[in-house]
């Protein structure tokens, strides 16, 4: 993975971030605000948490962790990542000499060290159980011990080597495994950076660096029959948060991605309602409600406070796709080995 200074940002930092506070907000206390006393949402902001999305089955009735069990899981995971990190001579296992050594060594993942502030056990927050509803009767479920076919709408992996087509959204590069939208955790480069003027607002990631651009003027969203990968967005001010409403969704992602190998539904019918609220100068609260009654039995929300963080690098996915062409053309010399063994 090559990760390189993002110069495009230079160019974005330039954007005026004049803006007016809407009609009867009550500006809350300590929230830096933009010259016009609108909140300030812009920098860049790190959403890595030990949080898990849904909430783990052993701890099934407990909604929030003790501060004893905080801190062992916090110890627990700064453990891991040292002794992952340790140099091969004190390794007690030599990796498998031509078998799976993984995507990346571990200095490139970035799984977090801390759960979220007040120690919730999940960051799904409604329902109350913490996990993602049951999806209605006949949705297609995607990833394992499913049976999957095109369009392959989970992030990672696979359903075949015959074309591009087989393999996961984000082995293809078109989307990041973690950006969504909306945004979950995981693995690396989870940065984003949000820039504002008078009437729009630019959500950038850092993972494929791609840019939500959402008008905050009121406009219509896109006409039905258009569809792009990352839906088409609109924002508007609900006091002091910034709620951004996005709809067309392509067939080609999912309603949802619990995981970066697992998707469910289509996201044809996905309405994703996202809140960012600045909390603090080090906080910013990020808000989604996946509300698809075609594919979900019940909307669910999560809840996700992302940090101040400091530079932002550009992921490059493997720079023209080089891993796919290795990929597909490997396949074919296994094919071409089987078919001499004949």
């Amino acid at each position: 993975m090559q990760r390189r200074s993002f110069g495009a940002v230079l160019v974005l930092t330039a954007l005026a971030v004049v803006l007016s506070v809407p009609a009867g907000a009550q500006p809350a206390s300590g929230v830096p605000r933009l010259p016009g006393g609108a909140p300030d949402l812009q920098g860049v902001w790190d959403f890595r948490t030990l949080t898990p999305l849904q909430r783990p089955e052993d701890r099934a009735d407990q909604a929030a962790l003790t501060a004893e069990e905080a801190a062992e899981l916090e110890a627990a995971a700064v453990q891991r990542a040292a002794e992952a990190d340790r140099p091969s001579e004190v390794r007690t296992e030599p990796l498998p000499a031509g078998g799976d050594v993984g995507a990346y060594n571990n200095f490139w993942f970035d799984r977090g060290a801390g759960i979220v502030d007040d120690r919730r056990t999940s960051l799904i927050v409604d329902p109350p159980d913490g996990r993602v509803p049951a999806p209605q009767p006949g949705v297609d479920r995607q990833g394992p011990g499913a049976e999957s076919t095109r369009p392959v709408r989970f992030r990672v992996g696979g359903i075949g080597a015959d074309g591009p087509e087989d393999r996961g959204i984000a082995e293809r590069c078109l989307l990041g495994f973690n950006t969504g939208p909306p945004i979950v955790p995981g693995g690396y480069n989870q940065n984003i950076q949000i820039f504002q003027t008078a009437d729009h607002v630019v959500i950038l990631n850092e993972m494929v660096h791609d840019s939500r651009i959402v008008p905050l003027d009121g406009r219509a969203p896109l006409p039905g029959d258009l569809r792009q990968w990352l839906g088409s967005s609109r924002g508007r001010w609900e006091g002091d948060t910034l709620v951004v409403e996005t709809t067309n969704f392509t067939a080609n992602t999912a309603s949802f991605s619990p995981s970066v190998v697992g998707a469910i539904g289509s996201g044809e019918t996905l309405n994703l309602i996202e809140r960012f609220s600045r909390i603090d100068a080090d906080t910013l609260l990020y808000e989604f409600t996946v509300d698809d009654p075609a594919t979900f039995t019940r909307p669910f929300t999560a809840a996700l406070p992302m940090k101040r963080g400091s530079a932002m690098f550009e992921y490059a996915c493997h720079e023209g796709n080089y891993g796919m062409q290795n990929l597909l053309s490997g396949a074919r010399a296994e094919e071409l080995a089987a078919s001499e063994q004949q």
